[in-house]
């Protein structure tokens, strides 16, 4: 299965990160968004270890229970490999190569670009545009993944009763899913260096856009899974517990000062060390806005700790915002989902390609 085929609507998208399936189904009326249905289901822990699948069982289960949670009735899926699982390259071809012997050529020339054996990989390509610098050639994006970090999640898809028909991968999702969440920003991205931090569970993901397109993406290991640890260790909370009341309160009075507090900063201090690799590896020593997404920032407060600690104008993502909602979603809710939902989102909008 290609990394980028395109497929006609409709389908869902489903994000597989390391504690839960998250799901959404949009659809277009009048020209216009409307977010469909959506679920998270949580997964088992260790279903999913820093974006590897462990337990296919365990992830087919999660997203059958996601599909029944939502109600959807879509029968295809779009889903993602990490983006640690994929290589990118930009190559050049010639412009007037037809779409078959455009084909022809790359597979040709792969084992330039791939450090694997081609037979062991699941490559596709994307046609940019012009070449800036030669008007006789065409910029084309090269995606290979080994094809075991595809084929484990078709299997868990089709586990789930779905059938997968597009295999995207995550930070070329969240660059999708951008376009929408850059419509809030003072000057919508364009012309300008934007830093999309993406604070999962585990894994933390900068993907660094220039007028809208992908120049840089790094994965950190850290994420909320610390801040459930150090309220289990802190409280004598078993990992489930820790994290319901993560999410629903009911930890004494001391928790913001003693734990919340510092897990906020170490979360500030960890997206500035982040951005100072992408300024040391880059033409770049600014970005113009910081955009949080995943679980982690929803957390109340972040964005201001963010801003402060690297001295940027920093917004918490919604790409819903400009979208209607089905009524059977409660909008609060997707509201508060929303940063988690940045790459599920992503996956969706596919179904208008």
């Amino acid at each position: 299965m290609g990394l980028f085929r395109k497929k006609r609507p409709p389908i869902l998208g489903i994000d597989i990160s390391s504690t839960a399936v998250k799901l959404i189904e949009l659809k277009k009326q009048d020209g216009r968004l409307r977010v469909e249905s959506y679920a998270v289901e949580p997964l088992p822990a260790n279903a999913v270890v820093e974006k590897n699948i462990a337990d296919l069982q365990a992830v087919g289960e999660a997203i059958k229970k996601a599909v029944k949670k939502s109600r959807s009735k879509l029968k295809m899926a779009a889903l993602a490999v990490p983006g640690s699982a994929a290589i990118s390259k930009v190559i050049s071809m010639p412009a007037d190569l037809g779409k078959d012997d455009m084909e022809a050529q790359i597979q040709l020339q792969a084992d330039q670009y791939v450090p694997y054996p081609l037979e062991e990989v699941s490559l596709d390509f994307e046609v940019l545009g012009e070449s800036r610098d030669n008007p006789n050639t065409v910029d084309v994006l090269l995606v290979a993944s080994r094809t075991d970090n595809v084929e484990v999640r078709v299997d868990a898809c089709e586990a789930a009763g779905l059938q997968p028909k597009v295999m995207d991968v995550e930070s070329y999702a969240a660059e999708n899913a951008f376009e929408l969440v850059a419509e809030e920003l003072p000057g919508q991205g364009v012309g300008q260096t934007v830093a999309v931090v993406d604070v999962g569970a585990t894994m933390t993901t900068l993907t660094v856009l220039e007028d809208r397109r992908i120049i840089y993406t790094r994965e950190q290991v850290f994420g909320g899974k610390q801040l459930t640890e150090e309220i289990m260790r802190r409280y004598g909370l078993s990992f489930e517990e820790a994290g319901r009341a993560k999410r629903q309160g009911g930890l004494p009075d001391s928790y913001e000062e003693e734990v919340l507090e510092p897990f906020k900063e170490a979360m500030a201090q960890q997206i500035a060390r982040s951005l100072q690799f992408f300024f040391g590896a880059s033409q770049h020593n600014t970005v113009d806005y910081v955009v949080l997404a995943g679980g982690c920032a929803s957390i109340e407060g972040i964005d201001d700790m963010v801003k402060e600690q690297t001295g940027t104008p920093t917004y918490v993502a919604n790409p819903f915002v400009n979208m209607s909602v089905s009524s059977r979603i409660r909008p609060q809710m997707l509201s508060e989902d929303a940063p988690s939902l940045l790459v599920a989102c992503g996956l969706a909008l596919r179904s208008f390609d």
